[in-house]
């Protein structure tokens, strides 16, 4: 029970501290949730002429599930450079895996303006069965394991928080914002349209579209990509839990 409860005030602390003190102090933060997602989701919304708004909104909710993931290697990096907070837990009793879990729940708080919103869009512009609706969820929930692990790895070896902003820059972009999950895959030529596999994005964008029924793929495809984004996480995963930098040398 004691460590049931030492467990559940280190996550709070997590939360309160990456999360809540921002949004309560600096209520400006939470413009910065909606503008990534929401500013490509309207252009592609005003491109199509209102035609791909259904995919957009799948988009714009895996856009955000790995912005937040990718946002916590720049918090962090701050975290530890600046404020030194590494160095606490590491010098306590909290494990790595603790403090990774603890400051994801902290992205996800943060990140509940931009859920909230696209939800509603969600429920208003995607028609699915609860099979479709759990499958939507499950994406979500792998796709944010796989860029929290990721974030927090590029954390751990990051020694400055402008390089750390450089990391997550790039990462965001070749991971959610040139993959097609605004729009179906078949709008990439062929010549290129092989090279947007690189990313998890487009495996799960892929699932996404199939379960709402917007674009239908083969059994197979869906099979592919729902390995390949389990695989992918696991073993990002993995290495956030093993091969992180969590002490100095």
């Amino acid at each position: 029970m004691k460590m049931k409860r030492s467990l559940i005030s280190q996550l709070n602390a997590s939360i309160m501290v990456n999360a809540i003190y921002a949004m309560i102090n600096y209520p400006i933060v939470l413009i910065s949730t909606l503008l990534a997602p929401f500013s490509l989701l309207i252009v592609i919304t005003f491109v199509s002429r209102g035609s791909l708004l259904p995919i957009a909104v799948g988009g714009a909710l895996i856009m955000t599930m790995i912005s937040a993931g990718t946002s916590l290697q720049q918090d962090l990096s701050h975290l530890k450079n600046d404020f030194k907070v590494q160095d606490m837990v590491v010098s306590s009793p909290t494990s790595s895996w603790i403090y990774l879990v603890g400051m994801a729940l902290s992205e996800i708080v943060y990140s509940m303006p931009a859920l909230i919103v696209l939800a509603v869009l969600a429920a208003l512009y995607i028609s699915s069965n609860a099979a479709g609706y759990l499958a939507i969820i499950a994406v979500l929930a792998i796709m944010f394991v796989f860029s929290v692990s990721l974030g927090f790895i590029l954390s751990t070896y990051s020694s400055d928080i402008v390089q750390s902003w450089a990391f997550s820059g790039i990462v965001s972009t070749i991971i959610s914002a040139l993959p097609p999950v605004y729009y179906p895959i078949t709008f990439i030529p062929l010549p290129f349209r092989y090279l947007a596999y690189i990313s998890p994005a487009t495996y799960a964008a892929e699932i996404v579209q199939n379960a709402t029924g917007l674009i239908s793929f083969s059994n197979t495809t869906i099979l592919i990509d729902w390995a390949v984004i389990i695989i992918v996480s696991a073993i990002v995963a993995g290495l956030a839990i093993k091969k992180s930098k969590w002490r100095e040398d």
